[in-house]
């Protein structure tokens, strides 16, 4: 059976070389390739094919959620998996808006790693429990007050929440970008939204998406 192939993006050496030897511990896994930054790994990605991105969210340069937008712009089939230090429940939104697949925390259980790059690698979703249990938390939070959105505001709403920026936007919609910039301002207001993040996170908590 061919193994599961996962290329780390990681800055930190100590880290990286942590995840390597557990990766490749595994009698199903295998790393085939490494980067310490967004760009780097942008870069050596095409000649480095896997099934999986195991990405640090917290990068230098360009960050570890707008690094998983771009890969999966230029390869929708590799899977991404997301770690961090963090618990940032709007973070986790804005990675899983970004395209990636799992979230998991650095200092979870490394069993937990392995079990969310195999269910990546199958198409499956996956998140920490311990972040699951917050992000279920807001979801599940009763409705403040219904929000009337147009039909062009909730189209705009569904592409923010897949990570497109304003010119992306205004390409799939075929309006302006300034078009764009209007119906993102209304957006904001309209969900009490302080970014662009806060109103996808709000949005799936009212049931908008």
């Amino acid at each position: 059976m061919s193994k599961i192939r996962v290329f780390l993006v990681e800055d930190h050496s100590f880290t990286r070389d942590g995840l390597r030897a557990s990766i490749n511990f595994q009698s199903d896994l295998e790393t085939v390739g490494e980067a310490r930054s967004g760009e780097e790994a942008l870069e050596r990605l095409p000649s480095h094919p896997c099934e999986v991105v195991v990405l640090d969210i917290g990068l230098p340069g360009i960050d570890g959620i707008e690094t998983a937008r771009q890969i999966k712009a230029l390869e929708p089939g590799i899977r991404i998996v997301m770690l961090t230090a963090h618990q940032l429940q709007e973070e986790v939104f804005a990675a899983l808006a970004s395209g990636a697949d799992a979230y998991c925390l650095k200092s979870g259980d490394p069993d937990l790693l392995m079990l969310a790059i195999r269910a990546a690698a199958a198409g499956s979703a996956y998140l920490d429990p311990q972040i699951a249990r917050g992000v279920l938390g807001q979801i599940q939070k009763p409705l403040e007050h219904s929000v009337h959105l147009t039909e062009r505001e909730l189209a705009t709403l569904r592409l923010i929440s897949e990570g497109r920026n304003n010119k992306e936007i205004a390409l799939e919609l075929s309006v302006s970008v300034s078009t764009v910039k209007s119906h993102v301002g209304d957006l904001l207001e309209k969900l009490s939204a302080s970014d662009r993040t806060q109103a996808a996170v709000k949005a799936l908590r009212q049931g908008l998406l």
